[in-house]
């Protein structure tokens, strides 16, 4: 399907990675990974066609239809989430139109016998067919089903791109990419902006996917249940191995380790070689014995053990001053965007050195009360911050905010003061940017790496009290670690937004659940409050949680006589235009088969035009009467 042969890729005179090679077949699912700026977007990028590369081929089967979802996507202004999905389906919208305006001149021509009509008829059913095995009648119902999915609802499909967040408008162009039909998704941190319920759904969706798929994620739950294969990029290397993530671990490491004892075998075998030349080299008798073990160890091919990246940043946040015992207190505070209350009635007194997580499900008001306290978003009700409280705040698209024409350098710079600005090029050694490194611009770097340049830059400013939101969306698994590490040697208060289990055990020893508008104070660390809810891990909550709305769905349903009799009226006209449907669609169907075998046959009949452009004006006219009373059902039903 794709072969990759000597792949080399250099920036500044080093190598990025060099003459690696794979292939990827149909039913490979494969995780990529590595640490941030080892190469696995711009691999990407490359196999994508993106970006050209130093040396290498890249040879691909004839047609192949390859899918890239990017870290950086630009909308066309003014269209709809609907239409921004459509655009998956380019073909499809060109065949629409093309039937459109045949039947529109169908409709308008009364010069039935003429040979230009007959053509039209002819066109007709060549764009029919084609339309059909494209699939033109299912498209919409796909696009839909996707959607929800991802985590719309229905009254978001005609509501503008721009009106979307940049996390909001990464779903629509991953739903694009799944309606499409690709032979090959190269997927760039997709699960960066999922909620867990979106997430499980694309799990799904990817393991049943016949063609292949390479994935850049740090999420090692996700990798786990959807690859079946590994490939780690490290030091200009690629290790490939038919495993998911957590087995090519284990399975590395052993091999590492098998790799390091054959070589102190070789090491004991040429040492003692060694000291028989030099004992035997002096006996004349001996000479041919000690060139012969000379010889032998010129011909033997040194064991090497696979280097292993292992440079992290140095990360330690620092307490300015010590602020009052209580840092945050809020009493009756609420935030509504329009009829959405997301926050009612909220009562919550956060208190100095406190560790605490905000969890839950996306959308229930965890970064919003983040938001509230830092000052970000008005409110209602009352919020008290305490003295000396001084905050730092990482936001969930922290990165968005760097300028991308600035240098890694410059950027520090800006943001420091008097103090400090001495200190900028060490804080950047620290967070792995050395040398030259500082000259890049901020548009080049990966996605991991402006989240480290952020996390830099928030060190220039004084703070006691530190509110994170999703912090280690694009850290690899290493940097993950340790952030987590100087978290917990941080002195100060810390608010913790996170959905990561793996990154809040050991770290907090409190934790809110948002639900509803409200919260629930659960005092312990994320292993008590899991324990308490009685599940495993937060994919369970959420999948514990699904048959519960539509428990309440079902509540909704009118339950007084008169809404029950309107409830089945619509029901039975919604079955019986569907029954109206099926059986004109049969009509047409046929009518269209005898238009192929027999044309002139066909065109005989009395009044057979008229007849035939009338039916599908009966079938138009239906289908708006279903799409009109399906939403009357729905709309009844919510």
């Amino acid at each position: 399907m794709l072969n990759i042969h000597n792949l080399s890729v250099s920036f500044g005179g080093e190598y990025l990675f060099e003459e690696i090679s794979f292939r990827l077949n149909s039913g490979d699912r494969v995780g990529l990974i590595g640490k941030n700026g080892a190469g696995k977007s711009t691999l990407l990028k490359i196999l994508s066609k993106d970006m050209p590369v130093d040396s290498g081929t890249i040879a691909a089967d004839k047609d192949l239809k390859m899918g890239f979802l990017r870290q950086d996507i630009d909308f066309e202004q003014g269209r709809t989430v609907m239409e921004e999905s459509y655009q998956a389906f380019v073909e499809i919208k060109e065949l629409e139109l093309k039937l459109d305006e045949i039947n529109h001149q169908l409709a308008e021509r009364t010069d039935y016998e003429s040979k230009s009509y007959s053509q039209l008829i002819v066109d007709l059913n060549d764009v029919t067919h084609h339309f059909e095995i494209l699939g033109g009648y299912n498209y919409e119902g796909e696009t839909e089903k996707v959607l929800l999915g991802l985590g719309f609802k229905r009254e978001d499909f005609n509501k503008k791109t721009e009106t979307f967040s940049g996390g909001w408008r990464m779903r629509i162009e991953l739903a694009k990419l799944l309606l499409q039909s690709n032979d090959v998704l190269l997927l760039d941190e997709p699960t960066n902006h999922l909620d867990i319920e979106s997430i499980i759904w694309l799990e799904n969706f990817l393991k049943s996917y016949s063609g292949a798929v390479m994935i850049v994620s740090h999420d090692k739950m996700f990798l786990d249940n959807v690859t079946n294969r590994t490939i780690e990029i490290s030091l200009g290397r690629i290790y490939d191995y038919n495993k998911p993530y957590s087995q090519y671990l284990v399975l590395r490491a052993e091999m590492m380790q098998q790799q390091l004892n054959a070589q102190k075998n070789q090491e004991k075998e040429i040492q003692q070689a060694e000291r028989l030349i030099e004992k035997f080299r002096a006996k004349s008798t001996k000479a041919s014995m000690a060139q012969s073990l000379i010889k032998k160890l010129d011909r033997m091919e040194r064991i090497e053990v696979d280097e292993d990246d292992n440079s992290v940043m140095n990360l330690r946040f620092q307490v300015s001053v010590t602020p009052g015992k209580v840092v945050v207190e809020m009493e009756g505070l609420s935030k509504s965007y329009g009829d959405n209350h997301v926050l009612q009635d909220i009562d919550l007194l956060i208190e100095r050195d406190s560790k605490t997580a905000f969890v839950g499900q996306n959308g229930q008001g965890k970064s919003t009360l983040a938001k509230i306290i830092v000052g970000d978003l008005d409110h209602t009700g009352h919020l008290k911050l305490g003295h000396n409280v001084q905050i730092g705040y990482f936001a969930q698209n922290q990165a968005e905010y760097l300028d991308g024409n600035k240098t890694i350098l410059d950027t520090m710079i800006d943001a420091a003061n008097e103090t400090n600005r001495s200190k900028v090029r060490d804080i950047l050694g620290s967070f792995l940017f050395r040398g030259d490194e500082v000259e890049k611009y901020v548009k080049v770097l990966s996605g991991g790496e402006r989240n480290r340049l952020a996390l830099a830059k928030m060190l220039l400013q004084p703070f006691n009290v530190l509110v994170m939101d999703e912090p280690t969306n694009h850290l690899d698994i290493k940097s993950k670690n340790v952030l987590k590490q100087a978290l917990q040697n941080f002195d100060g208060t810390l608010i913790l937004v996170s959905h990561d289990r793996d990154f809040l055990q050991g770290l907090t020893n409190k934790v809110y659940e948002f639900k509803d508008g409200n919260i629930r104070e659960y005092l312990g660390d994320i292993d008590y409050y899991l324990e308490e809810r009685k599940v495993a891990d937060f994919r369970a909550i959420e999948k514990k949680e699904a048959p519960v709305k539509k428990k309440e769905k079902l509540k909704s349903v009118p339950v007084n006589v008169e809404d029950q009799k309107k409830l089945k009226s619509l029901k039975n006209k919604l079955s019986n235009t569907e029954s109206e449907i099926s059986n004109l669609e049969r009509k047409i169907a046929a009518i269209d088969k005898e238009l192929l075998e027999n044309y002139d046959a066909a065109i005989a009949k009395p009044n057979f035009f008229e007849s035939y452009q009338k039916k599908k004006r009966d079938l138009e006219k239906l289908m708006q009467d279903w799409e009109e009373l399906s939403m009357a059902l729905e709309a009844f039903q919510v």
